[in-house]
């Protein structure tokens, strides 16, 4: 029999909390919760200590609760005041000074309603404890997340024979997003990007109303979620034309920096030295201001995660994380080139977990 892996997590945290020498952490993230429960629910509080595991949610939420997290938490349900049942609940839990919350997940709102509680507890704001946790991915992420790309990347081949000069970017963002739903997705990670023409030189463009014109670049950033996993996936492609001269040499450069870098990138060099497997490419060639974001980040239960791919981050990139590689030119004006893949930092080297797919398209 496979040993439940939130068991595993659940004692994780718990040596982590000694280590910080707290006696409990109060969890609110709803990636942590699902992380360290599996409740994927919109709505509730959990209690870790160091023996034991308290989710308390609201009516909505019972059935769904005990089924997806009963076997590993208390569970409680309220149908009034949540926070005044988490409290009461907290105190049952024995003999507890010291208790963490998460500083990142919880407005200041509720984290007055910790003095009002009129207990002795004594509350440290803490972060990213359960992130830490979760930058490894065990077996079971790992297959979620290529699952999600393989989805992810066959809405993209269904899309791309539907596209038209003529189109606006909004009717393409639609047909792949259906095309994602249709093949499985639980949802969307992100608002999906869809730019076109000199939009594309925003690299977080919003999908617009703008119409494609025959040899222009289009772009489309998307994801798709498999188990709460998520995966994240660009690709750009010339409508209504061949490609020019000027557009394959820039594409070719993107895709050069790109390969490079999902090729060699690997568990324990630092997120600096990953950073420049791409942008010292880009750089050689002239186009270094152009490349103005970092070359990727994990991906996971959320779509942006550590660890991160960048020029400022000197920490080494942790053994069975799985990031992104997806560097980009932008020219102001004219437009720009991203492509991005998934990998997994295994310890025998990076495994693609996306298509891989980058050969330059023409829709014409």
């Amino acid at each position: 029999m496979i040993a439940d892996p939130r068991r595993a997590r659940q004692e994780a945290l718990a040596a982590a909390l000694v280590a910080e020498g707290l006696d409990g952490l109060l969890v609110a993230s709803p990636a942590n919760i699902r992380y360290l429960t599996g409740f994927s629910g919109s709505a509730a509080i959990v209690a870790v200590t160091r023996g034991d595991v308290l989710l308390v949610t609201d009516f909505r939420y019972d059935e769904q609760a005990r089924a997806e997290a009963g076997a590993v938490a208390r569970i409680e349900v309220e149908s009034t005041s949540v926070w005044d049942r988490f409290f009461k609940e907290l105190a049952t839990l024995g003999p507890l000074g010291s208790l963490g919350y998460e500083a990142q997940a919880l407005s200041v709102l509720d984290a007055e309603r910790f003095a009002q509680a009129g207990k002795p507890w004594r509350w440290k704001p803490m972060k990213d404890l359960v992130e830490r946790l979760r930058v490894a991915k065990d077996p079971g992420e790992v297959a979620a997340i290529r699952s999600a790309a393989a989805l992810a990347g066959e809405a993209l081949r269904q899309t791309l024979p539907q596209v038209r000069v003529g189109m606006t970017e909004l009717e393409i963002a639609g047909i792949l997003e259906g095309a994602l739903r249709r093949l499985g997705s639980e949802g969307h990670p992100f608002p999906t990007i869809v730019a076109s023409g000199a939009r594309t030189a925003l690299p977080h463009a919003r999908s617009s109303r703008r119409t494609l014109v025959a040899g222009e670049w289009l772009l489309l950033d998307f994801g798709a979620q498999v188990d709460g996993y998520c995966a994240d996936i660009t690709r750009t492609v010339v409508v209504g034309a061949r490609a020019t001269e000027r557009q394959r040499a820039l594409y070719g450069l993107v895709a050069e920096a790109q390969l490079r870098a999902r090729s060699c990138v690997q568990a324990g060099i630092s997120g600096r030295e990953a950073d420049a497997l791409a942008r010292d490419v880009i750089e050689a060639r002239g186009f270094g201001e152009a490349f103005g974001h970092s070359l990727g980040h994990g991906v996971g239960l959320e779509v942006h995660e550590a660890p991160r791919l960048s020029r400022t981050n000197a920490d080494p990139l942790p053994a069975g994380s799985v990031v992104t590689i997806e560097p980009g030119v932008y020219l102001a004006g004219q437009g720009g080139v991203r492509i991005e893949d998934d990998v997994h930092l295994s310890a025998e080297g990076p495994v693609l977990l996306s298509d891989g797919r980058t050969e330059l398209l023409e829709l014409v």
